[in-house]
């Protein structure tokens, strides 16, 4: 995980545990003046909440616990890697995208974030500029030049 990335997980983490965990306990004290929790849908909503709040607080302490964070800016070389900024061009458009290839935590494709566990992330691994590959996605069949791959 980049240092970037290792950040933005925590400080999500310190917003659940701080500011979500303690305004859905709150919810659920409320709930629970109104009477019949079994008819009470405020009730049924805060108590999901807080399953999807402790659940996320569960993932996110493991994933920053056992991240290995890999800074990028001393990475060097043209081979497509965790961090790297990969410049594709779609041979059936010519439109150019630039991607960074990142761990699954970070992943954000409307940063232009992608998992190197994706299938475009795998076909990028190892990879070189001017090499050609293809990606099967949802749409079919994608074929992309890498046109450059830098690390800054």
């Amino acid at each position: 995980m980049t240092a970037e990335g290792h950040a933005i997980l925590q400080e999500e983490l310190k917003n659940l545990k701080t500011i979500e965990r303690p305004a859905v306990i709150k919810a659920i004290a409320a709930a629970r003046e109104h009477g019949d929790l079994s008819e009470n849908a405020e009730y049924h909503a805060a108590r999901e909440r807080q399953s999807f709040i402790e659940g996320r607080i569960g993932e996110l302490e493991d994933a920053t616990k056992r991240a290995e964070i890999i800074d990028t800016s001393k990475q060097k070389g043209k081979t497509a890697r965790f961090g790297a900024k990969v410049k594709l061009s779609d041979e059936d458009t010519g439109n150019e995208i630039t991607y960074q290839l990142v761990g699954e935590f970070e992943a954000d494709i409307k940063k232009n974030k992608i998992s190197i566990a994706s299938p475009l992330g795998k076909a990028l691994i190892g990879r070189d500029p001017h090499d050609n590959i293809e990606v099967q996605t949802p749409n079919g069949m994608r074929y992309y030049e890498i046109v450059s791959v830098r690390f800054k």
